[in-house]
């Protein structure tokens, strides 16, 4: 039996924290599906295409993760694909409450889902994506923090006049 996972979320942008979990469940799962989402609650930098197509270029190196965007509910969209297991990264103990209260709300709209925890490296456990957005805009260094084509996205974003 084939199994395939879901790891939804905004990625914006996608860092190497990011990366990180899906190099880890690229190992665990025969395929693993990125779903960048088209709702968000807040306000993005980059559009829904332009994740999706740093997403694409991001993860080019692991052939058993597919890039797709989505609209509504991640819970329809893995439902959508076949899958029932959703991934998501846990960094700290903050996240651990929103993470759960998430993962609880999924398991009531299809309870045939189940969320799976992992957690990045140690390297990337403090790593976000405002994070990043907040040290491109203060033009730092991002060698560390994404890959090189959202390093130059966002640098273009954040261009001084």
């Amino acid at each position: 039996m084939s199994t395939k996972a879901i790891y939804p979320g905004t990625f914006d942008p996608i860092t190497y924290g990011h990366i990180n979990i899906l190099e880890k469940a690229s190992r665990l799962f025969d395929k693993v599906i990125l779903g960048v989402a088209a709702y968000t609650e807040k306000e993005t930098l980059f559009s829904l295409q332009e994740r999706y197509e740093l997403c694409l270029e991001s993860v080019k190196h692991l052939s058993n993760v597919e890039v797709y965007t989505f609209e509504g509910l991640a819970v329809d969209f893995a439902h959508s694909q076949n899958c029932t297991v959703m991934l998501r990264g846990l960094r700290a103990v903050s996240d651990f409450e929103y993470e759960l209260s998430l993962a609880l709300t999924n398991t009531t709209l299809n309870p045939q889902i189940e969320t799976v925890f992992l957690v990045p490296s140690l390297r990337y456990m403090y790593l976000s994506s405002s994070i990043t957005r907040q040290l491109a805009e203060l033009d730092s260094e991002l060698k560390d923090f994404v890959p090189p084509v959202v390093a130059k996205a966002l640098r273009e974003k954040f261009k001084k006049e």
